[in-house]
């Protein structure tokens, strides 16, 4: 039998049982209210489609969503294996490969090393998430910092599983492939020796402990996983459906006025790649579903994504420090629009 002890008076537990004598409206449990949760916004959400199926039914009839919703199960669909298969390998590599390896791997000299670690972002295949916690960690070990930006900036746009995913978006046009590789080393390494060159150590924050380190390697690796999953997934559902909404709903004659303007075709999709902020296992499906647009403000969108976009700058801010991210986003911005125009221009 549970015994309980009588609460003290004037305390809520007492209130809640007094008799006939306690105010009207005083605390009670019917007066808690409730909560919305996760359970409840699902069965509410699912009791409002029940309702308006009729009319959900009609609108995803109509032509232009029957368009959209090709177009996005397609970009997701064919996108989310690259996308998976780069989360695993990556979230593997900054767990169980120690940052020491690239450290030893680099030449001494800063010149020499910024080209070596471009060409060293090949071995990791994983997105720009994974790039910016190697690259703090490279610092953190005394890489010089114009060679860890080179493999910052190289690392999610030339590994084998994003030029993978571009060969399979573009299967009629290999050369993208060899163009996006070719812009994108030559843009990393520019970046590398411009701040080789202008760089100020003020400029740059000494990077944090990165969060896995000092604690389990099996721990560390799934939580890179979820986190990595949920970012990348995230974003690739908003491009997917971005791409969507372009593809179905924009004018014709919006897109070709955009299209047709060589300027305005590059400048549109590269700020375009900044605000869609697409996983780079991912950008590649994406750019090849904006058919009106020619290959060169495609490969544009595919360069400039993996270097600089929104969600890029706050993770670059929260590693190297505000005053860094304000300085290196612009420069990495002109640069990738300037070097991918140059390489498409040669080789598209």
């Amino acid at each position: 039998m549970a015994i309980t002890r009588p609460a003290p008076p004037g305390s809520a537990h007492a209130d809640e049982r007094s008799g006939p004598g306690a105010p009207a409206g005083g605390p009670g449990p019917e007066r808690d209210g409730w909560h919305l949760t996760s359970p409840v916004a699902l069965t509410l959400l699912l009791l409002v489609v029940v309702v308006a199926q009729g009319p959900l039914r009609g609108a995803l009839s109509a032509p232009v969503m029957q368009s959209w919703m090709t177009v996005f199960v397609a970009v997701v669909v064919q996108a989310l294996p690259f996308l998976v298969l780069g989360v695993l390998l990556s979230a593997a590599i900054a767990v169980f490969v120690p940052p020491s390896f690239f450290a030893r791997a680099l030449p001494s000299r800063p010149a020499l090393a910024v080209p070596v670690a471009g060409v060293a972002g090949a071995v990791l295949p994983g997105c720009e998430c994974a790039s910016v916690p190697v690259a703090g960690a490279l610092v953190r070990r005394g890489v010089t910092p114009a060679a860890a930006i080179a493999f910052l900036l190289s690392a999610p746009a030339i590994n084998p599983i994003v030029l993978t995913a571009t060969a399979v978006a573009f299967p009629r046009d290999p050369e993208m492939v060899l163009a996006r590789f070719a812009a994108s080393l030559l843009v990393a390494c520019a970046m590398g020796w411009l701040w080789q060159r202008l760089g100020r150590a003020d400029w740059l924050r000494p990077p944090a402990r990165a969060s896995h380190e000092g604690g389990g390697k099996g721990e560390a690796f799934w939580g890179s996983v979820r986190h990595d999953v949920m970012h990348a997934g995230g974003f690739l559902v908003v491009g997917a459906m971005a791409a969507a909404t372009l593809k179905a709903v924009a004018p014709a004659s919006w897109l070709r006025t955009a299209a047709g303007n060589p300027f305005v075709a590059v400048l549109a999709l590269a700020v375009l790649a900044v605000l869609l902020s697409i996983c780079s296992e991912a950008d590649a499906f994406v750019a090849a579903s904006l058919t009106q647009f020619s290959p060169t403000a495609k490969l544009v969108f595919l360069v400039v994504g993996p270097m600089i976009d929104l969600k890029l700058f706050a993770m670059q801010t929260g590693t190297f420090g505000r005053r860094f991210a304000l300085r290196f986003a612009p420069a990495t911005f002109v640069l990738a629009v300037l070097g991918a125009v140059l390489t498409g221009a040669v080789l598209l």
